[in-house]
């Protein structure tokens, strides 16, 4: 099994490349070694000190005994110090923070919270779109939908995240797992974070009640996922949504923005494959509005937070892919995405088009006269209009193809 694993993954593997070999060890002071030696930059700071705050507004909000509290976060140091576990923890940090206060929220004191919104996102919905499309996907229910939304909402959104991850480890460059995580965690935090300063009622919720004021003491919906349940006979998502963190979250889908988010990385990585995750992030949405989820807003919302911290991410973070090899280990060297050399309006200097017009002598007539001899102009070529695209020339390929009818008068006269 190892020589086939050998022949697959590290038959091109550059010699003496290091760039994507794991850490191994159980040394800590390897680890403090290290911290000790990194130069910290401002954003490094600004990003331990966000996430620290949340860590500790989270040990305070949480009503777990202090004991178990502290214990938990004695082991979680431990893991951040191992050496073997730490190449990792380090990095997911932006998503442990999410977690931590996703499963911390359903504790906050319900007097000092936002008042929930009921009638703002179905508002919106109909202003924008001119209906709700919620309720219009949900009208004609049946089996086969039922199963077709329950798939991509139900079953790949909670596995796709690790699927994604385990794929980018191993067919992506090395260090691309660190910018996923941070992406992908952030996208999350933010997103839970306007969710609780801006709670909003799901379209399950007018369904159930109308437009009656909402409060926190009220248990969650499975909305269209109790057809599953009852299909089944199970009571795995009646149970989970009815007692979930965050009921009132409806506003952004976070559904919608780990869609989005794993369609980014794996276009980025896999660029021909694009069109196949676009589909699948339109079922995502479709499945979110028959299920009575999320409204229309909600979705766009979430794939906009995914789509700016993805593009963050991307100019700050992500490795550049090479798609001519196959795994990480085929890479000898790691490049930063260059965000000069791949903007497509940044002009070559050497695309004529690129040539600013106040460099150039437009008086060619009065140039010759003055001149017995000059360097070949780009006008010497017969003035034809070409595309950027096909003008990538050197300024001297076409040197001396023609002449113009008037300068060969002046010469004449």
């Amino acid at each position: 099994m190892s020589t086939l694993l050998k022949k697959w993954f590290l038959s091109e593997k550059p010699p003496n490349s290091t760039i994507a070999d794991l850490q191994l060890s159980f040394d800590i002071s390897k680890t403090i070694r290290k911290v000790k030696k990194y130069n910290f930059s401002k954003k490094d700071i600004l990003h331990y000190s966000f996430l620290g705050s949340i860590f500790l507004f989270v040990f305070v909000a949480n009503p777990a005994p202090l004991i178990l509290k502290t214990l938990f976060y004695c082991f979680l140091i431990l893991l951040f110090l191992l050496p073997i576990t730490s190449q990792f923890f380090w990095n997911a940090l932006p998503i442990l923070t999410w977690l931590a206060l996703y499963f911390s929220s359903s504790y906050f004191d319900a007097t000092k919270r936002p008042t929930i919104t009921v009638k703002v996102l179905p508002a919106i919905e109909t202003i924008l779109y001119g209906d709700n499309l919620s309720d219009i996907l949900a009208t004609t229910t049946n089996s086969f939908f039922d199963i077709l939304a329950w798939l991509p909402y139900g079953i790949f959104h909670f596995g796709a995240p690790f699927v994604v991850a385990i794929i980018l480890f191993i067919f992506g460059p090395p260090t691309i797992l660190r910018g996923y995580a941070f992406a992908f965690g952030y996208m999350n935090l933010f997103g839970v974070i306007m969710q609780n300063v801006f709670p909003a009622a799901p379209p399950w919720y007018k369904i159930l009640y109308g437009l009656q004021t909402a409060h926190y003491g009220m248990h969650g919906s499975p909305g269209g996922l109790a057809r599953i349940d009852k299909l089944f006979n199970i009571n795995l998502y009646t149970s989970g949504f009815e007692n979930s963190s965050v009921i009132f979250g409806a506003f952004p889908s976070l559904h919608s923005g780990c869609a989005t988010m794993e369609a980014l990385f794996f276009s980025y990585c896999f660029p021909k494959l694009t069109p196949l995750f676009i589909v699948y992030v339109f079922w995502l949405w479709w499945s979110t509005m028959y299920l009575t989820h999320h409204y229309f807003v909600d979705l766009m919302m979430g794939s906009v937070l995914s789509y700016i911290i993805f593009q963050y991410t991307k100019y700050t973070h992500l490795p550049a892919v090479d798609t001519t090899l196959f795994c990480r280990w085929s890479y000898g060297s790691i490049e930063q995405y260059d965000m000069v050399k791949n903007n497509p309006l940044n002009a070559s200097p050497i695309d004529i088009e690129s040539v600013p017009l106040g460099d150039i002598d437009n008086n060619f007539e009065l140039s010759i006269v003055r001149e017995s001899s000059r360097s070949p102009s780009i006008f010497d070529a017969p003035y034809t209009s070409q595309s950027s695209s096909t003008s990538n020339t050197s300024l001297g390929e076409n040197r001396d193809q023609t002449t113009s009818p008037r300068l060969t008068k002046q010469r004449t006269t």
